[in-house]
């Protein structure tokens, strides 16, 4: 794949957009300088959880999206795809490419957002944005391929997906143009992961990487394992209610699969375990379709016992009518709701009835972003609102990072020495001020990288 040209070296224009100096709202712009050059864009994502993020939301984007060739999609969290609608309605019309599970698991969660907008008074003319015509139009547009497969898009350059490892279909992006090439980690995945495959090994001449947890490390798999296990038991022999906030696009379907696996080997007793997330009960669906992508472990659980994220206890509650009945079954029972930060679904409804009690306990098991619901409570706060009613928080509060989909601060400096040789420029992205600074004096201090965290809005001359 490599370019061995000899003409004089080209040049790209690489624009911050969004998703610098923050965790969510990932979006890229590269483009070409010169006369007809070609335009890209790198995840279209909503910004979550901050006051701020109304105006990156709703604001105009930085570039006219008519104007835009490509939209590549690293993978299906709502933080990269989210604005694909607004996008759309504002113009754009070119190809949008991502891995082929990326493409399947967009509908069910672009068909969420929209629903979720649909309630929105606030932002004039987002509702008209936000439609299942416009999700549709976007689908038509939509282009998924393999791992691994060249996506030769001409104009000199030539692309790859690689396995992110994050989340089912994640990808970096590898691009090649002139000499260079340039990867796009989207997020990089807490290897190893219960379900999926390890980060791929990979190189690059200009890196943008993520840096979510780049200021802390998490636990090893062995040990979030039994502190998963220990946190069911304490809750059992109390008698309580373990309340779950989870992600619905992978997080629900790792929990499902490590309570399966204490369930099979009778490590824990048998509770009834309710998976209440309409969204992540339709995913998981999808999942059972890519099992090619699968960890090895994950792959020989299939080949054993078929389902691997059913099990006996579990009941799973897609209509709000049964969500509501779970409330009258007796304790001790586990409850896997969304969403994972507790800014809205499900979850609101059951840490309203369960965590005034002290016998109760809540987990968190993945990141909580500022000025979320979640970010409150795992910072300590004793009393909330929920649907305007003031809840005292007495249950057990819970926190297992090792669970997190992303890469800690450690194995994100691993990832980087792979390639401290080649990277010529590392664009630390994707992750709080603080975790972005930290992350980059370390790659700095023990790498010798140029590394450097960009701030919304900043551009970069790209020398190739």
């Amino acid at each position: 794949m490599q370019d061995n040209t000899t003409a004089k070296p080209k040049t790209l224009t690489l624009k911050f957009c969004s998703g610098a100096g923050a965790v969510t709202g990932a979006n890229f712009l590269l483009k070409q300088n010169e006369e007809g050059g070609k335009k890209f864009l790198i995840d279209c994502g909503m910004e979550q959880g901050t006051a701020a993020a109304d105006e990156t939301n709703w604001s105009d984007f930085l570039y006219n999206p008519a104007d835009i060739d490509i939209l590549f999609i690293t993978h299906a969290h709502v933080d990269h795809i989210g604005r694909i609608p607004k996008l759309i309605a504002q113009g754009f019309n070119g190809r949008i490419i991502s891995t082929d599970a990326t493409h399947d698991l967009a509908l069910p969660m672009l068909m969420d957002t929209v629903n979720i907008m649909a309630h929105d008074v606030k932002h004039p003319g987002v509702k008209e944005m936000y439609t299942e015509q416009i999700v549709e139009k976007a689908l038509s547009l939509w282009e998924g391929v393999p791992y691994y497969q060249d996506i030769n898009i001409d104009h000199g350059f030539k692309c790859q997906f690689k396995d992110s490892g994050h989340i089912l279909g994640s990808a970096m992006l590898e691009i090649y143009y002139g000499t260079k090439k340039i990867v796009f980690t989207g997020d990089l995945g807490n290897s190893p992961s219960p379900l999926l495959r390890d980060t791929d090994p990979m190189e690059a001449d200009y890196l943008i990487m993520e840096s979510v947890y780049g200021d802390r490390n998490h636990e090893h798999r062995d040990e979030r394992r039994k502190m998963l296990e220990k946190v069911i038991e304490d809750n059992y022999n109390r008698k309580g209610v373990l309340v779950i906030p989870t992600f619905s696009l992978e997080r629900s379907q790792e929990l499902l699969f490590e309570i399966n696996e204490f369930v099979e080997n009778k490590r824990v007793p048998q509770m009834p375990v309710f998976f209440d997330s309409p969204l992540a009960i339709r995913l998981t669906s999808i999942y059972h379709k890519y099992t090619k992508y699968f960890n090895q472990e994950a792959k020989d659980g299939v080949h054993a016992r078929g389902d691997i994220f059913t099990f006996p206890g579990l009941k799973v509650t897609p209509e709000t009518e049964d969500s509501k009945q779970i409330l009258h079954t007796p304790n001790p029972k586990i409850i896997i709701a969304g969403s994972g930060m507790s800014n809205g679904g499900r979850i609101l409804h059951h840490e309203h009835n369960y965590l005034p009690d002290a016998n109760n306990t809540l987990l968190l098991t993945g990141y909580q972003s500022m000025g979320t619901l979640g970010r409150l409570i795992e910072d300590g706060i004793k009393t909330i609102r929920i649907a305007g009613e003031e809840v005292t928080i007495r249950a057990h509060i819970e926190k297992i990072d090792g669970y997190s989909g992303h890469k800690d601060s450690d194995h994100l400096l691993e990832f980087v020495a792979q390639m401290q040789d080649r990277v010529q420029k590392d664009f630390v992205c994707m992750g709080e001020p603080k975790a972005e600074l930290f992350l980059v004096q370390k790659l700095r201090d023990n790498l010798g990288v140029n590394a450097i965290a960009p701030q919304a809005g900043d551009t970069e001359l790209l020398i190739c």
